[in-house]
């Protein structure tokens, strides 16, 4: 007998790989909920809302758009034509009905703060309610904080405590975030009264800043000296840090000299009366007769003061724009190069006080970093990060990082915090900011720190082939922009959509080499970002013209089979630090220019690929730049001829 076997078809699972997210909206607003998966054949979908009885009226497409009304629970069924189902995560639509008028017109769904906690004064013993709330797409998630240090329970719209205490007062903030960026509560003073007694002293005037605006820099991949690896991180966490505070943050990674100069002085113009103002810098360095250099990727070997970056300079500029609060921070080297030179005396640059040097290290001493837990770090940015939020006099501050830093076994006898200041009044790096007299001033310096700051608009693609592609953006520094690309809808004739992003013009991932792309990486895992495709544009202050995003569309055409493109272009201009040009700076009635020099360094760069060197996690690694050449002896405080004119900054 002869015959055939039947056939039998594979049916495959259904998998939902993208579920639906909850949101927080306002009465009315418009909301699309979305899943997305995967199956044998054509898939069909059913949104149920409050139970999996309610149907929802026609919501039977991947896609469900509503008017949100009253708060709600959503789900979505997935099914096949083998009777096969799946259903989504249940999400909230929650409708807050309060006041949105500070609500942007093209609000993209960053969290949006609509209520602020309010001040509290209450006897112990009695509850303490403090309230916020935000709207936000994706939901905001919740984190308050009190004195800087996170309450690890505390992860909703209200801080509830039945019984308070005395030792529950403080200052109190929120942090609201979701996968589009993070704010931050106004901070909010709780006082459980401990005596009802009057004083006849009146309490003291509280310190307060007009403004706060830090600049970050950190140098890692040189041309012609050792790679790093912990600025990446570093410069990372603490800009996060200082928000919290308050501060204006510009980061950026990877500068050349001129890059360097160039956004110091920026930095200064955003500097004026009544400011607290803070420099960071991690990378190589090196210290020569009483001067601290930092030195700048492009830096030849050898290299001299004037291939660097003079810090008493910058904090003599900063000084000169009668700043409340000057602040320098160096994770960096302080080795001589003349091992004959004396101990340095630094005098005073200005007699106006209020200074601050915090030094990873002591003079004629090498400053370490580290693996730490599976990420690089320096050591003295890694304890700086642990009490930076803490709302004491700064130089109380430091003086705890220097004793933590003290007891680490891995730098003993190697590394020791030093700290220089000129403080005349106990001011906090967590001092408010008061603007009262002072808002014109603000409204200006708010415009310039946008510029270097602003994110393109997100913008959604539609092709021809019907699929809806969104673009979004998100920065990791001032000058490394991240772009997303997410498939929003497909349509009827396609399928096993892929997404592929390029920049016109071409900008290097100088993370994607060996060992820096995992941190890179983890810094959007921090984000719970989960596109279809991503693109990392680095050293976007080299960005001379304006940056088209090319978005290649692929995908298969359910009648012929055939794999297909399309393509479509966004121009998202100069974003970030690449509208502020930093390439090319005002060098004053000097006009000391170096651009041959500056073109042929911006060239090596391009064409370098230093090894990188890996850390270990028992093993710290200096931030030595050894330079090969002797260094004539130089006896004098004052700036060097080639420091004078770095920073021509009007008053």
């Amino acid at each position: 007998m002869t015959g055939s076997f039947p056939k039998h078809t594979m049916i495959s699972e259904i998998v939902i790989v993208r579920h639906p997210v909850s949101v927080c909206v306002p009465v009315n607003h418009k909301v699309t909920l979305s899943v997305r998966a995967q199956g044998t054949g054509i898939l069909n979908y059913q949104w149920f809302t409050d139970g999996a009885k309610n149907e929802v009226p026609n919501g039977t497409l991947a896609d469900l758009t509503i008017r949100a009304q009253q708060t709600q629970l959503y789900v979505c069924r997935v099914n096949d034509q083998y009777y096969k189902c799946v259903f989504s995560n249940w999400v909230k639509v929650k409708v807050l009905d309060i006041d949105k008028s500070g609500l942007p017109i093209d609000w993209q769904g960053e969290p949006h703060i609509a209520t602020n906690p309010k001040p509290q004064k209450i006897q112990p013993g009695t509850k303490l309610v403090l309230q916020c709330a935000a709207f936000g797409v994706p939901a905001p998630s919740y984190q308050w904080y009190r004195n800087g240090q996170p309450l690890l329970d505390m992860k909703s719209g209200t801080l509830q405590i039945e019984r308070a205490t005395a030792e529950h007062s403080g200052t109190y903030l929120c942090s609201l975030s979701n996968t589009l960026g993070e704010r931050w509560t106004e901070p909010v003073d709780v006082d459980i009264a401990q005596s009802l007694v009057k004083s006849d002293q009146p309490p003291p005037a509280a310190l307060t800043a007009t403004d706060k605006v830090a600049l970050l820099i950190g140098n890692l991949n040189y041309s012609n000296h050792p790679a790093l690896m912990a600025p990446v991180m570093d410069v990372h966490e603490l800009g996060n840090l200082l928000r919290q505070l308050g501060f204006r943050v510009v980061s950026l990674l990877d500068l050349t000299r001129e890059e360097m100069l160039t956004a110091i002085e920026k930095f200064i113009h955003l500097l004026d009366k009544g400011v607290y103002g803070l420099f960071y810098y991690a990378g190589h360095g090196y210290e020569h007769a009483g001067r601290n250099y930092l030195v700048s990727v492009d830096a030849p070997q050898p290299y001299g003061t004037e291939n660097c970056v003079c810090v008493q300079r910058i904090m003599l500029s900063m000084q000169e724009r009668q700043t409340a609060l000057s602040v320098i921070l160096l994770d960096t080297c302080r080795k001589w190069y003349n091992q004959g030179s004396l101990l340095s005396a630094i005098k005073p640059l200005a007699p106006s006080g209020n200074t601050v040097y915090g030094y990873a290290t002591c003079e004629d001493a090498e400053a370490f970093e580290v693996q730490d837990g599976g990420k690089s770090t320096g050591i003295f940015t890694k304890y700086l990060n642990k009490h930076v939020l803490q709302a004491e006099k700064v130089t109380h501050v430091l003086e705890k990082v220097s004793e933590d830093l003290g007891r680490d076994p891995l730098i003993t006898g190697k590394q020791a915090v030093e700290i220089k200041h000129t403080l005349k009044e106990p001011r906090s790096l967590a001092d408010p900011v008061r603007t009262t007299g002072h808002t014109k001033e603000l409204h200006l310096r708010d415009a310039c720190w946008r510029q270097a700051n602003e994110l393109p608009r997100k913008k959604r693609l539609m092709f021809l082939c019907r699929v809806e592609v969104e673009v979004s953006f998100s920065a990791l520094y001032s000058n490394v922009l991240v772009a997303f690309a997410t498939v929003k809808t497909t349509g009827p004739h396609t399928q096993d959509c892929v997404v592929t992003l390029s920049s016109i013009p071409t900008m290097e991932d100088i993370f994607s080499r060996s060992g820096r792309s995992e941190e890179m990486d983890s810094l959007l895992l921090m984000n719970n970002v989960n596109p279809d495709c991503t693109l990392r544009l680095c050293a976007l202050q080299k960005l001379k013209e304006s940056m088209v995003i090319k978005v290649d569309l692929h995908y298969t055409h359910r009648d012929s089979k055939l794999r297909q493109t399309e393509s479509q272009q966004v121009d998202i201009g100069k974003p970030l630090v690449a509208s502020c040009k930093l390439y090319r700076r005002n060098h004053g009635a000097a006009g000391r220019t170096r651009e041959g020099a500056f073109a042929k360094s911006m060239g090596n760069i391009a064409s370098s690929n230093p090894p990188l060197h890996q850390t270990g996690s028992c093993r710290p690694f200096t931030r030595k730049a050894v330079c090969a050449a002797k260094i004539p002896v130089t006896w004098s405080n004052e700036p060097e001829e080639n420091d004078e004119n770095d920073f021509s900054c009007p008053h």
